[in-house]
C-alpha cells in the first residue's frame, strides 16, 4: 500500500496533467459547478473583511467568489499542484481581484497559525485527501471560534451520469484497477454521512449537508469528450495508458452514450453534489 507521501506525489503529477484542459474549459467547468461553488459560500456567511481559506483550490473556484464578496478581507487558495493554482492567479489577475494569495501546501499540514480564519471552503477537495482525519483536524485547528467549513463532495455514481459515462466507455476497452474503498478517489465520501462525522470527529458542531444540482453543459456530444477526456482525472489517467486505437473506440462509446442527453441543440448531462458545513464551537 502506497505512503501518503506517495499518493500525494501521483496526485500532484495528475493534476498537473490536467491543468491544461482546466485552463482550457474553464467556462464549461466554471457553469457547471457554479451551483456548488454558490452554495458554499452562501452558507459562510462572508463578510466584507472575511479572512477566508480556500482548500483544493485548483483553478480558484470558490476562493476568488469570496474575495470578490470581501473587499476589505483576505483569501488564501491553497493546492497540492502549482499548475492548478497558477491557473487561479492568472484567473484572478483577469478579473481583477487583488485579496487574494496562493499556497502549494498539503490539506493535512496547513503551514498556518491556530484561529488565523473566519471560514474554510473545500470544494470536491475531501475524497482525494490521503488522510481525510488529519485534515478535517487541521480546517478546525485554523478556523477561528465561531468559523464555519463547508465541503462539497460529490453522491453515488449513478446520480453523477456526467462522470460515470466517460468511465464504463474506457472501463469496456481496458481493465481499469478497482478503487481502494479506503484510498482517495472520486466517489470516496459519497455515503450520506461520511464527512459529517469527520466534522464531528474534529470537535465541529451544527453539522448539516444537502444535495445540490450541477449539469455539465457542452455545444456537442464530440466537445463533451473533449471536455471530460481533458480534464476529468480519473479520465485523464486512464486514457494515457491507452494506444491510440483503443482511445478511438472509447471516444466513440463517449459520443454514443452521451446522445441521450441532447436536447435543444446542447448536450447537458446531469450530477449531483452533496454540501456539508460545520462550525467551530465558541
Amino acid at each position: 500500500m502506497p505512503s501518503f507521501e506517495e499518493i500525494e506525489d501521483a496526485q500532484r503529477a495528475t493534476w498537473a496533467m490536467c491543468s491544461t484542459g482546466w485552463a482550457k474549459w474553464d467556462q464549461v467547468i466554471s457553469d457547471q459547478l457554479g451551483p456548488v461553488g454558490d452554495a458554499i459560500i452562501d452558507s459562510l456567511d462572508i463578510r466584507d473583511d472575511q479572512q477566508h481559506l480556500d482548500i483544493a483550490s485548483g483553478s480558484g473556484e470558490p476562493g476568488l467568489s469570496v474575495a470578490q464578496l470581501a473587499p476589505a478581507g483576505r483569501v488564501v487558495l491553497t493546492d497540492l499542484a502549482p499548475e492548478m493554482l497558477d491557473i487561479a492567479q492568472q484567473r484572478a489577475d483577469r478579473q481583477g481581484i487583488t485579496n487574494i494569495r496562493t499556497k502549494v501546501c498539503s490539506a493535512d499540514d496547513l503551514p498556518f497559525d491556530d484561529a488565523t480564519f473566519d471560514s474554510v471552503s473545500v470544494r470536491f477537495g475531501y475524497m482525494f485527501f490521503p488522510d481525510m482525519a488529519k485534515a478535517t483536524s487541521e480546517f478546525a485547528r485554523v478556523l477561528k471560534p465561531g468559523g464555519r467549513v463547508c465541503s462539497s463532495v460529490w453522491i453515488r455514481p449513478e446520480a453523477n451520469p456526467w462522470t460515470t459515462i466517460p468511465m464504463q466507455a474506457i472501463a469496456a476497452e481496458t481493465a481499469l484497477p478497482p478503487p481502494d474503498p479506503d484510498g482517495p478517489s472520486m466517489y470516496r465520501c459519497a455515503a450520506a454521512g461520511s464527512v459529517s462525522a469527520l466534522y464531528e470527529a474534529a470537535g465541529l458542531c451544527d453539522v448539516t449537508d444537502w444535495e445540490v444540482d450541477v449539469v455539465l453543459t457542452t455545444d456537442s456530444a464530440e466537445q463533451y469528450w473533449e471536455v471530460v477526456s481533458e480534464h476529468v482525472s480519473s479520465a485523464v489517467v486512464a486514457l494515457e495508458q491507452v494506444d491510440r486505437p483503443t482511445r478511438e473506440r472509447i471516444r466513440a462509446g463517449v459520443i454514443a452514450g452521451v446522445r441521450a442527453h441532447e436536447e435543444g441543440g446542447k448536450v447537458r448531462v446531469p450530477g449531483v453534489a452533496r454540501c456539508i458545513v460545520g462550525t467551530k464551537p465558541g
